[in-house]
């Protein structure tokens, strides 16, 4: 589902993807529905390719969202993160993944990830384990899959 679920530079809020063309595709905004066109020269980041640093590696984003929403139990945040101080922003993080590198991940990053969390509870698209089917493909349907490909930066870090 988070494979779905576009970050767009430049533009507010998260947008789900519609339908896609050869240099072109359309999305559809989370917050109030409007489709927009995006362009090859925007820079376009799916949720599903997103990681975070850790001391142990990197930690995928669906993997976050999911302890946020047992954290929550799938409600939203209770606090605004927008309006949260960075020492409350890191306190509440360091529950959620103990050991995401200090010196890395920057309040505004933590902030983002529990804005987008909060929009996609609100959004009622609350499924974020889909990751784990995905990694379970062999070769061959990774392949056949390349038709469902859209264009982001691999792996973005935050």
């Amino acid at each position: 589902m988070l494979k779905d679920i576009l970050s767009i530079s430049g533009k507010t809020g998260l947008y789900k993807l519609i339908s896609k063309g050869k240099n072109i595709f359309i999305a559809e905004s989370l917050i109030d529905q409007t489709r927009i066109p995006v362009y090859s020269r925007d820079k376009v980041v799916s949720l599903g390719d997103i990681t975070l640093y850790t001391n142990a590696g990197d930690a995928r984003l669906s993997q976050i969202l999911h302890t946020i929403k047992q954290k929550e139990n799938g409600k939203p945040i209770p606090f605004s993160p927008s309006n949260a101080a960075p020492d409350e922003l890191r306190t509440y993080f360091s529950q959620i993944l103990p050991d995401y590198d200090r010196d890395r991940v920057y309040s505004s990053d933590i902030k983002k990830v529990m804005n987008w969390y909060n929009l996609l509870i609100n959004s009622g698209l609350a499924e974020f384990e889909e990751e784990q089917e995905e990694q379970t493909q062999t070769p061959n349907e990774d392949n056949d899959n390349k038709d469902n490909e859209i264009i982001t930066n691999e792996n973005e870090q935050l």
